[in-house]
């Protein structure tokens, strides 16, 4: 739901930042209703992640708007991140902490006094807590980032690569973990590699290409 109660949870129009020699995204357009799931396709450096580095407010447009919630995502990017949840396709955990103490920083960073949702994820995807990041496999890195992801709750979710080093098993745990946000009306907007996964969670897919999209 955006600010006024109206209109879609995710809204790209006009979206342009030329990089030259063809990189970049030109005059990207999508709308993301509340509690959809749509999920990207297309191949590496078609624009995906540039087009979610800008939902996020790392880039600023050269041209067109993007904007989550009724909020201008580059302007407002305070008012859009208090209520985003992000998981990006570059593992961003600190790897000289412990997951406990880097998941209790990102909880910290985004007001939540309350642990017991970060305890129910770990416990689900069989973390230990006080391990080094630096030390596990890069599927228990993925795993510690998916519950930095997950653990608030928020009203609008962006996925890069989500299964990316995880097997079957946590892979079904992601996916039961999507259908319930859903299910609480959180939207979410996706980066999927695996297509199987991706049909079986999204609710519509957008093919991009050199940029711009070229179906839906």
């Amino acid at each position: 739901m955006t600010a006024n109660g109206a209109g879609p949870a995710i809204c790209v129009r006009g979206l342009t930042k030329d990089y030259g020699r063809g990189c970049g995204v030109f005059g990207v357009g999508l709308e993301v209703a509340a509690g959809e799931v749509l999920g990207f396709l297309g191949p590496n450096g078609a624009g995906k992640t540039v087009t979610m580095r800008h939902l996020m407010g790392f880039i600023k447009p050269q041209k067109g708007t993007a904007q989550i919630l009724g909020h201008d995502c580059f302007r407002e990017r305070p008012r859009v991140q208090a209520r985003l949840g992000y998981l990006p396709g570059e593992n961003a955990c600190i790897q000289e902490m412990t997951a406990r103490a880097f998941l209790d920083l990102m909880a910290g960073m985004r007001g939540l006094r309350e642990r017991s949702r970060m305890r129910e994820l770990a416990d689900l995807f069989g973390l230990d807590l006080g391990a080094q990041i630096g030390g596990m496999s890069k599927g228990n890195r993925q795993k510690v980032a998916i519950v930095a992801a997950f653990m608030a709750r928020p009203d609008v979710l962006l996925l890069d690569e989500p299964t990316a080093s995880l097997d079957n098993a946590s892979k079904i745990k992601v996916r039961d973990l999507i259908e319930q946000l859903k299910a609480g009306g959180t939207t979410m907007l996706g980066i999927f590699h695996d297509l199987e996964f991706m049909e079986g969670v999204c609710d519509r897919e957008y093919n991009m290409q050199a940029g711009g999209f070229v179906a839906g």
